[in-house]
């Protein structure tokens, strides 16, 4: 499966799981939000996360998205590429900031947004772009 046909097979997913390098080498896998554009993948995070983090030092990442339960429904992707850290109101995330919160306006009504933000205060972006892509599906025989 190429890229553009992972991005919409896995897009609407509510999480992506992303996966970093922790300071003693050990690998980090968190679910986080995202939204996955026609240039990269952007995933929230808060600035001061394990996630966050990691990626400073190491900006190595992967990201799995895979849909499923049973061995004949089950498909993925694997996206690996190097982590870009942005913040709030930089240029490049005004339109993927736009779509996440589309995306998961739903999640955020009510009370919602303000409990997000109590415990996500530091809302920051990794912004990434593919450089490879494993997939498989199961469904297809």
């Amino acid at each position: 499966m190429e890229e553009a046909g992972a991005r919409r097979m896995f897009r609407d997913l509510p999480a992506v799981h992303v996966a970093t390098v922790g300071p003693l080498g050990e690998p980090h896998v968190v679910p986080l939000w995202f939204v996955w554009g026609e240039d990269a993948v952007y995933a929230s995070a808060g600035r001061s996360s394990r996630t966050w983090r990691n990626l400073e030092t190491d900006p190595r990442v992967s990201l799995v998205f895979d849909v499923g339960r049973d061995w004949v429904e089950l498909a993925g992707a694997v996206v690996g590429g190097r982590a870009e850290l942005l913040a709030p109101g930089q240029p490049p995330l005004r339109s993927p900031m736009s779509e996440w919160h589309e995306k998961y306006r739903v999640y955020l009504a009510g009370d919602g947004f303000r409990r997000f933000t109590g415990q996500v205060p530091d809302l920051g972006f990794i912004r990434v772009v593919p450089e490879s892509i494993a997939t498989w599906n199961h469904a297809r025989g």
